[in-house]
């Protein structure tokens, strides 16, 4: 069996369509355990980001885990498996373990670096083991994973600046409007994204944050932490008449603001002519029409351009990301190390068993003629046995334990099994 990754981010898949294979948090207990009944997965955990949709299973049979998984990306996201299924990666077990260690350090974010990625592996995870759908192996990757996540933090400076997608999303708005200062700011949802972008615009010298959630009391607790006002979501077209910056980042599966909605009102800003907006929309799927970045005066921008502005920004890091690469390749090293031993594990606890049986056997047999031995004579043979047997199986449980996880090493697991028939 092999632990195994099966995905698609932003890197090799546009926006759309990394929108359509995104599974809600809704779904996703209900999309755990349809994969866990697959026939090839024995265990399954899936992250789905507003940057990537991966899917991490124990695979019973590598091909056809493969298919189980593509199957159910197919099913889930209403798509033939030939839209997607070239974009596709798929890692296994230690380049399984390096790929999710590199999500979680940060280094595969479109905003290198940023901190939000763990928390949402972090929770991934805990979703999977609270639906039962991860075990053992599973488990340990991920805690493993979340170690590796704090450490690029705290022993290097990858997460120095710019290094959320909230916080890039506020920053570039500032870039592209020249400032914040006097601005009047929309900003829509209530969710951890719209959250971290309020919260980077605190002294940012806005004129006024406004929030706008279809959870009534949430939007009211998030706008009370920047003194700003909540905004029913029906005047959402009467919030963004008055608006400079629209910022929006929900987890809704539709479209919240259409080009009608948005064409009704510009018409609205005319004023002393035509008042521009900008919009930033990180939401995957998108939360505003593309189409209405062709409207006079509308500025749209998404997460292809907030990747442009972090690469452009990234120098100030990119020193720290070799740092971040070395401390993967020894927590790789330790996950590889750590997990051949539980492979070995159990052949070296067989073979033990076997020959104490066999010690245990002999011993039994010349039993009569030990009938004389007093007690300290019996303690004595019975240590010399357990030593002769230990010092006879030192060297080869020490040599498959060096070799577990090698080619070599599952060779020798091969001959001990059919030498000592276990």
């Amino acid at each position: 069996m092999s632990v195994v990754v099966i995905g698609l981010s932003h890197r090799g898949v546009d926006l759309d369509l990394l929108g359509r294979m995104t599974v809600s948090e809704d779904d996703l207990a209900k999309a755990l355990t349809d994969l866990q009944s697959r026939p090839n997965v024995g265990e399954a955990v899936l992250v789905s980001t507003c940057n990537r949709v991966e899917v991490y299973v124990l695979a019973e049979r590598f091909h056809g885990a493969y298919d189980d998984v593509r199957e159910f990306l197919s099913t889930w996201s209403h798509l033939p498996p030939e839209r997607f299924a070239d974009a596709l990666y798929v890692h296994y077990d230690l380049d399984c373990a390096r790929h999710l260690f590199e999500v979680t350090s940060g280094l595969d974010s479109a905003v290198v670096g940023e901190a939000e990625v763990l928390g949402q592996v972090r929770h991934a995870w805990e979703r999977a083991q609270e639906t039962g759908t991860a075990g053992p192996a599973l488990n340990l990757l991920f805690r493993h994973a979340i170690e590796m996540g704090k450490r690029a933090r705290t022993e290097t400076s990858i997460g120095r600046h710019v290094a959320s997608v909230s916080t890039a999303a506020v920053a570039m708005a500032a870039d592209r409007l020249g400032s914040l200062d006097g601005r009047r700011i929309l900003v829509l949802g209530a969710g951890a994204m719209a959250t971290g972008m309020v919260r980077s615009l605190a002294g940012s010298g806005v004129a006024e944050v406004m929030i706008a959630n279809r959870t009534w009391e949430h939007s009211v607790e998030l706008a009370e932490q920047v003194n700003g006002r909540s905004v029913p979501l029906g005047d959402l077209g009467a919030a963004l008449a008055s608006a400079d910056l629209l910022l929006t980042g929900t987890g809704a599966t539709e479209l919240m603001v259409l080009h009608t909605d948005l064409s009704e009102v510009m018409a609205l800003r005319t004023g002393e002519g035509l008042r521009p907006l900008l919009i930033v929309d990180v939401a995957v799927p998108r939360d505003v029409d593309p189409a209405a970045g062709d409207l006079e005066g509308v500025t749209l921008l998404d997460m292809d351009d907030l990747r442009a502005f972090a690469e452009a920004g990234l120098n100030a890091r990119r020193g720290e990301i070799a740092l971040v690469r070395e401390l993967v390749n020894a927590e790789v090293d330790r996950y590889g190390a750590v997990t051949s031993a539980r492979e070995v594990a159990p052949l070296v606890a067989a073979l033990r068993d076997r020959a104490e049986l066999v010690r245990q056997s002999e011993i039994d047999r010349v039993a009569s003629r030990l009938e004389n031995l007093d007690e300290r004579q019996r303690d004595a043979i019975e240590a010399l046995t357990r030593a002769i047997v230990a010092k006879l199986l030192h060297e080869p449980t020490v040599g498959l334990k060096e070799a577990a996880g090698t080619p070599r090493g599952e060779r020798l697991a091969e001959s001990l099994r059919h030498l000592f028939d276990l």
